[in-house]
């Protein structure tokens, strides 16, 4: 029998608080500690915990993008073809700071549709449009 199991992505910080907050707003969400864990904060949304910010006083910020080794871990947040703009205005308004814009070749308004950005912590994080389906992946990983 399997063991029931749940999992996070955690991001280290030096200053949760405030990265927490940033990641609550953009994505419709609270924060909430974790338990007995003072140096865990977890952002819940309305289907239940999607991230955790964990207190790392020795934390430095990612080097993002690197072309040695690009392929690194960052958070996609995927939201509506017609509702892009208004997430990146959302995203740069909260202190996100963009880093690149690409499209996939689907779009026939050449238009980009996979936008790149870096939290204040310095994490990176993708905005891209969902499939036509709404459920179903994105129109381009990342």
């Amino acid at each position: 029998m399997a063991v029931l199991k749940t999992s996070v992505l955690v991001l280290d910080s030096t200053d949760p608080e405030p990265l927490a907050r940033f990641y609550a707003t953009l994505l419709g969400a609270t924060v909430q500690p974790a338990g007995d864990d003072h140096d865990l904060l977890l952002v819940s949304g309305h289907a239940g915990v999607v991230l955790g910010i964990r207190r790392d006083l020795g934390q430095a910020p990612p080097s993002w993008p690197r072309p040695e080794d690009s392929q690194q871990a960052h958070l996609q947040i995927l939201v509506a073809p017609d509702a892009l703009d208004e997430a990146e205005r959302e995203a740069v308004s909260l202190g996100a700071r963009p880093i690149a814009a690409e499209r996939d070749g689907t779009r026939t308004d050449r238009r980009t549709d996979v936008r790149r950005y870096t939290d204040p912590g310095g994490h990176a994080f993708v905005l891209a449009t969902m499939s036509p389906a709404d459920s179903g992946p994105p129109s381009q990983r990342s």
